[in-house]
């Protein structure tokens, strides 16, 4: 069958989005190996073109985040590596919010959340927060990984 010219752009979008994804799904798949994690994630299954995955070492700096980043806040991921995930966080940051995350990483249990965060522009968004501690199979705390969609 012959295609009309007009579905080429929706079919060009559509593989971009999904080379991005898989490149991610890839890069988190070394990322689990490297630092050998015992996890009951299916990670291919969490990642898709809604879903915004970044990954802290221990001491809660970013060492990986998906492509589609860029979508939600305006930040591209090799802008926020090496930095903490408080950087999307600001005065409309609810206080509370912010303590009950900080205890949960303290004490590295899971946590879900709805948190204001600041986009790359300054303006606000609602971001639903799936977090859990990531250890290696020797039991140490390796990273933290957080599946992030817009509330």
């Amino acid at each position: 069958k012959k295609m009309p010219l007009t579905t080429w752009d929706l079919y060009g979008d559509f593989l971009n989005q999904l080379n991005k994804i898989i490149s991610d799904q890839n890069q988190l798949e070394l990322l689990a190996t490297f630092n050998s994690w015992k996890t009951d994630f299916n990670l291919n299954k969490l990642i898709d073109i809604d879903t915004v995955v970044v990954v802290t070492c221990p001491n809660l700096k970013i060492v990986f985040s998906t492509k589609n980043m860029v979508r939600m806040n305006g930040y591209h991921p090799e802008e926020v590596l090496g930095k903490s995930p408080k950087m999307f966080q600001g005065p409309a940051t609810c206080v509370q919010t912010s303590k009950e995350i900080g205890d949960a990483v303290r004490n590295r249990l899971p946590f879900e959340k709805v948190v204001t965060n600041y986009c790359k522009d300054g303006s606000l968004y609602q971001c639903h927060i799936k977090a859990f501690p990531v250890f290696n199979i020797s039991g140490e705390l390796t990273n933290f990984i957080a599946f992030e969609k817009a509330a």
